[in-house]
């Protein structure tokens, strides 16, 4: 059975942190973990990152407290992580 209980989150400020996704969501349950995806090269924030919670219920929970919410300046959407797709190899 596919889990749901990971999470997309978007439209992130460039300034925010893991540690911040973390005690957003825990106001939805348990945070498995958080993370916010940065560029390889600079360091900087792409934009969007994941949240993984306990349960399946407390991320539909999150889902419906936090999609489409402000969240420092911005209006954050959240819903569920997709698996990711195999990438062509680089020559």
């Amino acid at each position: 059975m596919k889990k749901l209980n990971k999470l997309y989150v978007g439209n992130l400020n460039y300034d925010v942190t893991g540690d911040q996704l973390t005690e957003l969501f825990s106001q939805a349950g348990k945070v498995v973990s958080a993370a916010v995806i940065t560029d390889r090269y600079s360091g900087r924030s792409k934009g969007f990152g994941f949240v993984e919670m306990s349960t399946d219920e407390e991320a539909k929970k999150a889902i419906e407290m936090f999609n489409g919410k402000d969240f420092q300046e911005r209006s954050i959407v959240v819903n569920e992580a997709r698996p990711r797709e195999p990438r062509e190899e680089r020559q």
